[in-house]
Parts: structure tokens; sequence; C-alpha cells
């Protein structure tokens, strides 16, 4: 079995530093082809911590239109992991606040 370099991307808005401070859950965006063992490994190997349960959801790409020829195209899926952590692990790239 192969090893994979899994990226995780911490998304930073209003909504997900409300999970972390409410819940200890935390959104990281992550490339289409991985599942949730290979994310839960990689962020347990990244940042030292207990993953509890990672949920994953594809968000489609949207609809444009190039304005020269007039074609409709789709831009990329992209998916996101929400990963709970462990009762009083924390990432210390989110800030609680």
């Amino acid at each position: 079995m192969e090893i994979k370099k899994i990226e995780l991307k911490p998304v930073v808005s209003e909504k997900s530093y409300n999970l972390v401070n409410t819940n200890n859950k935390y959104i990281f965006f992550v490339d289409t082809d991985v599942n949730r063992i290979e994310i839960k490994k990689a962020v347990e190997e990244k940042y030292k911590v207990k993953v509890t349960n990672v949920n994953i959801l594809v968000k489609p790409g949207k609809s444009t239109r190039d304005w020269k020829t007039n074609r409709t195209f789709r831009k990329t899926d992209k998916k996101k992991a929400v990963v709970t952590l462990k009762k009083g692990d924390k990432i210390g790239e989110f800030l609680n606040t």
C-alpha cells in the first residue's frame, strides 16, 4: 500500500470557528480522492491529536459560462472533511477567539 501525501487546508470562517469553540469540530478542504480513514490518519499524524469522527461532504462545482465562446462548463468539485477531536484535544492553527 502506497502512502499518499494528503493536503489539509483549514477552512477559515465564522461558522468553522463556532464549531471549534462549541463542538470541538474542525473543517478542512481535502483532495477529492481521499477517504475517511486516510483523512483521520493524516490529521492525527500532522497535529498529534486523537480523532473520534470524520464526516465528509462534497460541494459540487458551479456552472460557469465562457464569455468568448458562450460555452458552459463546470468547475471542479470540492471536498470538505469535518473532523471531531477527542475532548481536551485542540489544533493550534485554529484561533479560539
